[in-house]
C-alpha cells in the first residue's frame, strides 16, 4: 500500500523512527493495562452468568408497574401463540378453498386471515410499547435509587471510587440493565412461544418431516452458539479499544497546553496512531467472523431447505398416504418460523449476560452500606452557638496509614483559628472532621459539648459553611450559584452578600454578569472569580461555623488585599477555621495550629508563637522575608 507522503520536518525523524519498536507493542501490553487500571475497569467483566435472584430482584422494580407488566406477559403469550397460528393458516386456505376451487369460501378464508393478521400487528404493537414503557419506568426507579443512595454514603467511598466508574454505573450498566428488561425477558418468551407452538403444529402435520427438523435444530444452535461467543467477545475488545481510543483524545485536547509546552506532539501522535491501529485490528477480527458465521448460517438454512424439498416432496408424491401439498406448505413456513428465533435467542443470551453484569454492578452499589450512620435519636439542638474541641484526635484513610495522631485544641465560639504547616500535614483532614464529613477513629470531635458523632449530619450541616481549595461551581448561572445553598435568596441577597465582599463590581464586570453562564465546572470564570462566587456562597448561608480551606489561594494579591476586609466581615461573629499557605491571610487570627506528620506541633495566639521562635516563626520568617 503506497504510503503518505512524509513532511520535510519530519524525515530527519525516520531513522530514529526506524530504530525504535514499535509503539503497537507497548500498547497491546503495559500501555493498555494502564489505561484499563486508570479507568477503573481492569477487574470488571462483561458478561456474568444468569442468576435468578438478580432476576427476582429486577423484577421486584416492576411491582409499582403490576397492571401494565399483566398486560403485557397477556400481550407476549398471544404474541408466541399467533405467529405459528398465521403460518398455519396459510396451509389451510390452500387445503381448504383453494384445493375444492370454493371461491366463496376463499374469499371468507382471506378475509378471516387478514383480520387475524391484523390483530397480530395491533398485539405486536402493544407487546413492544408496553416492554419499552415498563423498562423505561424500571431504570427511572433504578437509577433515582441508586443516586438517592450515592447521597447518603460517607466522604470516604467517594475517595475510593473513580469518578469514571461511578458515571458508568449510572450510564452505561444501566443501560444495559433496561436492554435487558425491555428487551432480552419478553423477546425470548416470544421466540420461546414461537418455537413450541411451531413444533406443536409441526408435530401434528408430519411427525416424521419433524423429527427431521429436530436433529437439525442441534446443529444451528451449536453453529450459532459458537460464533456468538467469538463475536461477543470481539464485540467487547473492539468496544474497550474505542473507549481508549476516546479517553485519549479526550485527554490529548485537555493537555494540549502540556503536549505542545514540553513538543510531545510526536511521541502522543505516535501513541495515539498506535491506538488506532490496535483497534482496527479487532475491527478486522469482528467483520472476519460476521463474514464466516452469516454465510455459513444462511449456506445451512439452505441445505436445511432442500433437504426438506426432498424428504417432503417424497411425502407429497407417495402413491400412498400421500401428504397434501397445502399441508407440505404449511411445515415449510411453520419450519422457517422454527428456525428464525434461533438467531435472535443467541443475541439474547449474549444480551443477557451483558444485562447481568451490569445488574451485578449496579446492585454492588445499592448493597454498599455507608461507613457511619446518625443514631436514631441523632442530636439537632434548637441553637448553635460554636464552641469546637478536637480531643486525641487520630483518623486514618487506610488501615495501617494514620493521617492524624492525638490532634487536640480548642476553638472558642466566635474564634478564628488558623490551621497551617506543610502539605500533608492533616489540615483538611481535620477540617472533614469537623464538618463531619468523616468521623475520628479515636478520641472525639465536640460542637457545644456533643460529639459529633451523636449530632445530626444534617443539623450541623445547616450551620456550616465551607469554602474548599477546589472551588466546585455547578451548570448554570452567577446567581444561581450563589444561592445554591439557599434557593429561596432574592436577588437583591446576592447583589448585597457581593457587596460585603466588596466585589459586586468585579462580578457585574463580567458579560452578562450574575446571568451569566459559569460555563463546565465553571471554566467561564477566571479561578479568582470563581472564587469570590464560593465566597458569597457561604456568606449568603450564614452559617455559625465556617471552614476556609486555602480560599485564597487562587486569587491574586491584589484581589486578595480587596478582601481581607470582606473575610473578617464574614468571619465576625462566627467560629472560623482559616486553613492556609499564605500567612499574611492569618494575621487576625485570634490562634494559630501548627500541623506537622498529622500532630499538633504547636499552637497559641500568632503574636506569642511568633516571639517563641517555634515552628510558626520560622514559617512566618520565610512567608515575610
Amino acid at each position: 500500500m503506497k504510503k503518505p507522503t512524509t513532511p520535510k520536518s519530519e524525515k530527519a525523524d525516520r531513522s530514529d523512527a526506524a530504530a525504535k519498536p514499535r509503539v503497537a507493542g507497548i500498547v497491546d501490553g503495559q500501555t493498555i493495562s494502564h489505561l484499563r487500571r486508570e479507568r477503573g475497569d481492569e477487574d470488571e467483566r462483561a458478561q456474568a452468568p444468569l442468576s435468578f435472584a438478580l432476576i427476582r430482584r429486577l423484577l421486584g422494580f416492576t411491582g409499582a408497574y403490576r397492571r401494565k407488566m399483566i398486560a403485557l406477559f397477556i400481550t407476549v403469550a398471544l404474541r408466541g401463540i399467533q405467529i405459528p397460528v398465521l403460518a398455519w393458516g396459510v396451509g389451510a386456505v390452500i387445503n381448504g378453498p383453494v384445493a375444492r376451487g370454493d371461491m366463496r369460501g376463499l374469499a371468507w378464508s382471506v378475509a378471516a386471515f387478514t383480520a387475524f393478521a391484523l390483530f397480530t400487528e395491533f398485539t405486536f404493537r402493544y407487546r413492544i410499547k408496553w416492554a419499552l414503557e415498563v423498562g423505561e419506568a424500571v431504570i427511572h426507579d433504578l437509577r433515582s435509587a441508586m443516586f438517592r443512595h450515592w447521597l447518603g454514603l460517607t466522604m470516604g467511598y467517594f475517595n475510593r471510587q473513580p469518578v469514571g466508574r461511578l458515571i458508568s454505573r449510572l450510564t452505561g450498566d444501566a443501560e444495559n440493565v433496561r436492554v435487558g428488561v425491555q428487551n432480552v425477558l419478553f423477546v425470548t418468551l416470544v421466540c420461546f412461544g414461537q418455537m413450541l407452538g411451531c413444533a406443536v403444529l409441526m408435530a401434528i402435520e408430519d411427525w416424521r418431516l419433524f423429527l427431521l427438523v429436530l436433529g437439525i435444530a442441534p446443529i444451528i444452535w451449536g453453529l450459532n452458539l459458537f460464533f456468538r461467543r467469538r463475536l461477543s467477545e470481539a464485540y467487547r475488545s473492539q468496544s474497550d479499544s474505542f473507549s481508549r481510543i476516546t479517553a485519549t483524545m479526550a485527554e490529548s485536547v485537555s493537555g494540549i497546553r502540556v503536549t505542545q509546552s514540553f513538543s510531545r506532539e510526536r511521541v502522543n501522535a505516535d501513541h495515539f496512531r498506535a491506538l488506532v491501529e490496535d483497534h482496527a485490528r479487532y475491527n478486522y477480527t469482528a467483520a472476519r467472523l460476521t463474514g464466516t458465521f452469516l454465510p455459513l448460517l444462511e449456506l445451512n438454512g439452505q441445505l436445511f431447505m432442500a433437504l426438506l424439498v426432498v424428504v417432503g416432496g417424497g411425502h407429497v408424491l407417495a402413491a400412498e398416504n400421500a401428504m397434501p401439498l397445502g399441508s407440505m406448505v404449511q411445515f415449510f413456513f411453520l419450519a422457517g418460523l422454527f428456525f428464525s428465533p434461533i438467531t435472535i435467542l443467541g443475541n439474547m443470551f449474549n444480551e443477557a449476560l451483558t444485562a447481568m453484569a451490569g445488574a451485578e454492578r449496579v446492585f454492588s452499589i445499592l448493597d454498599t452500606e455507608p461507613e457511619w450512620t446518625d443514631p436514631p435519636s441523632a442530636l439537632a439542638p434548637d441553637r448553635l452557638e460554636g464552641r469546637v474541641e478536637l480531643r486525641e484526635v487520630g483518623f486514618s484513610y487506610q488501615a495501617g496509614r494514620p493521617v492524624l495522631q492525638g490532634v487536640s485544641f480548642t476553638a472558642e465560639a466566635g474564634q478564628c483559628v488558623a490551621i497551617v504547616g506543610a502539605t500533608g500535614s492533616g489540615k483538611s483532614t481535620v477540617a472533614g472532621l469537623i464538618a463531619k464529613f468523616y468521623l475520628p477513629e479515636s478520641g472525639a470531635v465536640l460542637i457545644d459539648g456533643n460529639d459529633t458523632r451523636s449530632l445530626s449530619s444534617s443539623w450541623l450541616h445547616r450551620h456550616l459553611g465551607i469554602v474548599p481549595q477546589q472551588n466546585h461551581l455547578f451548570a448554570g448561572t452567577i446567581l444561581e450559584n450563589i444561592r445554591v445553598v439557599k434557593p429561596g435568596a432574592s436577588r437583591e441577597d446576592v447583589r448585597e452578600a457581593l457587596t460585603k465582599l466588596d466585589c459586586l463590581e468585579t462580578i457585574e464586570a463580567i458579560p452578562e454578569g450574575l446571568e451569566a453562564e459559569v460555563g463546565e465546572r465553571g471554566s467561564g470564570l477566571s479561578l479568582g472569580q470563581r472564587q469570590l462566587i464560593c465566597f458569597a456562597r457561604a456568606l449568603i448561608a450564614d452559617p455559625r461555623i465556617l471552614i476556609l480551606d486555602e480560599a485564597t489561594s487562587a486569587i491574586d494579591p491584589l484581589t486578595e488585599a480587596r478582601t481581607q476586609k470582606a473575610m473578617r466581615l464574614l468571619m465576625a461573629g462566627r467560629t472560623s477555621f482559616v486553613l492556609a499557605h499564605r500567612l499574611s491571610t492569618l494575621r487576625h487570627a485570634d490562634r494559630v495550629v501548627v500541623m506537622g506528620d498529622g500532630r499538633v506541633v504547636e499552637q497559641g495566639e500568632p503574636g506569642a508563637l511568633i516571639e517563641s521562635g517555634g515552628a510558626f516563626a520560622e514559617l512566618w520568617d520565610r512567608a515575610v522575608g
